[in-house]
């Protein structure tokens, strides 16, 4: 699931056997929110620059050395930002890992929990203190490969019909639609 508190409330209560596991996806996506925030506040003007902003977006193991270098250059000036970009790298690398056996992930949590410490002592405490309360549904993560992608994806064609209809007014016709457009085999079952 997505980092929703109000979905872990209503899985942990009709749910209390499951195992609640965080999407990839949501994960890696909050850390760089929180980065960019930051980045906003030490340096505003550079973070209009989108040139820039695409090489801080990036996973560095896929900058070419001359973007890394151009990169470098500008952190360089930032003391405070380039210690948080390597700390956000070294947790996007972690956060990618996939289908770890136990004994694996047993010794990447530490791994884990020295950088959220890391976090927890800069101006990214609040990413932290997120990472902390989700640790179990992040470190589950690691064990198991699937995601909710497919169903954003359904959600996404559900709401573009929706606006390309500017509000569906019979419900029986965007069910159609629906089932049309995300996968129908050909049966309507009747209520």
């Amino acid at each position: 699931m997505d980092l929703s508190a109000t979905y872990r409330s209503i899985a942990r209560r009709y749910f209390p056997n499951a195992t609640i596991v965080a999407d990839r996806f949501h994960v890696i996506r909050l850390v760089n929110q929180h980065f960019f925030k930051v980045w906003q506040q030490h340096d505003p003007e550079g973070r209009r620059n989108r040139g820039l902003l695409s090489l801080m977006r990036r996973h560095e193991w896929r900058l070419s050395s001359e973007q890394r270098d151009n990169l470098g250059l500008y952190l360089d000036d930032f003391p405070v930002l380039k210690v948080m970009y390597e700390a956000k790298q070294q947790l996007n690398q972690l956060l990618l890992l996939k289908t770890l056996t136990r004994k694996r992930a047993k010794r990447s949590l530490p791994k884990l929990l020295a950088l959220i410490e890391q976090l927890s002592a800069s101006p990214l405490h609040s990413l932290a203190n997120t990472l902390t309360s989700w640790l179990e549904p992040i470190v589950a993560m690691w064990r198991f490969s699937k995601s909710n992608g497919i169903t954003e994806g359904f959600h996404t064609k559900m709401e573009m019909m929706s606006r390309r209809a500017f509000g569906f007014r019979n419900f029986e016709n965007y069910r159609l639609r629906v089932l049309t457009h995300c996968g129908w085999n050909g049966i309507i079952n009747r209520v």
